[in-house]
């Protein structure tokens, strides 16, 4: 299926999208919105930044957007930011891979839509702790064990997340890249959280895959494992951040007496690319090409 088209009777504009391929020229970019970018801040680090692309796209009037691919931690991941059309202009020559994770502001929604199949459109907190504001939870009860997860306990982790009857297949790498906290109860571990990204090398790291098994939950667990991650990142990072749906205000309650506080909002959502085999943005991106030859980048005109 090929991806809609852009709105009628809008007045054209010329963008130019190039690479950006050092750390020092994204930095001017990422930095100001630090919360929201905060996972592709992290892949600015020297072990993540080759796992990454940073394409910048840069309109004649001083407008730009930046798309971001990643290809660390569980599978590919997406991020957008910048003007809305400018983002447009660079997922027009670079949509990445069949299949990614997204994550892009509110305004990015509809070019993402023209490019992809978003399977849960839902708008999310982006939430964000530093070491002053954190609050550590009460200590676990004597029933319950809070304990740090290393590659060895990959199986345990993959049977938890599969509870519910979905498959789960995490490699024993992200345990050992990340920070992974769970519950053990009755011999068995019930609840985990982690991390999305780790980079203490940015001063960042982005909590994630909070579960606890649906017989556990009602205990705050969830909250257990959450501050254990969280305490531990905040070692050595400056800022943790997570995302949460703002339709879950139990959740939110949660993270705010973690000392978690919202930051800006988001989407967050599994994303299908519309063209199967990628053969229009090729062409597009061999004409874009020619037209800035002289220039050194890529020449789109929406």
């Amino acid at each position: 299926m090929a991806e809609t088209a852009l709105p009628v009777g809008r007045a054209r504009r010329t963008y130019l999208v190039r690479p950006l391929t050092t750390p020092s020229a994204l930095r001017p970019y990422l930095e100001p919105q630090r919360p929201y970018a905060a996972f592709a801040i992290a892949h600015l680090a020297p072990r993540l930044f080759p796992l990454s692309r940073f394409f910048l796209c840069q309109g004649e009037d001083g407008g730009w957007g930046i798309v971001f691919y990643a290809r660390s931690g569980a599978g590919p991941s997406l991020l957008t930011l910048g003007e809305a059309e400018a983002v447009e202009a660079g997922l027009r020559l670079h949509p990445g891979p069949r299949y990614s994770f997204a994550t892009c502001r509110p305004e990015h929604l509809d070019a993402l839509r023209r490019h992809f199949l978003l399977s849960r459109e839902r708008l999310m907190y982006r939430m964000g702790v530093t070491a002053d504001g954190f609050r550590p939870p009460p200590p676990a009860g004597p029933a319950y064990q809070v304990v740090r997860l290393r590659p060895r306990e990959i199986g345990a982790v993959n049977r938890l997340y599969g509870a519910e009857g979905g498959f789960t297949s995490y490699p024993a790498r992200v345990l050992e890249e990340g920070v992974y906290y769970g519950v053990v109860a009755a011999g068995r571990l019930v609840a985990i959280a982690g991390t999305h990204v780790f980079a203490p090398e940015e001063g960042v790291a982005v909590v994630g895959n909070v579960y606890t098994h649906p017989d556990w939950r009602g205990r705050g667990l969830a909250t257990l494992v959450t501050g254990a991650v969280t305490q531990e990142l905040l070692r050595s990072c400056s800022n943790v951040y997570l995302t949460v749906e703002t339709e879950n205000a139990a959740a939110v309650q949660v993270y705010r007496k973690l000392g978690y506080r919202v930051e800006c909002t988001l989407y967050e959502t599994p994303a299908l690319r519309r063209e199967p085999l990628g053969l229009l943005s090729l062409l597009r991106r061999a004409a874009a090409r020619w037209r800035g030859r002289s220039l050194g980048a890529e020449v789109v005109v929406l």
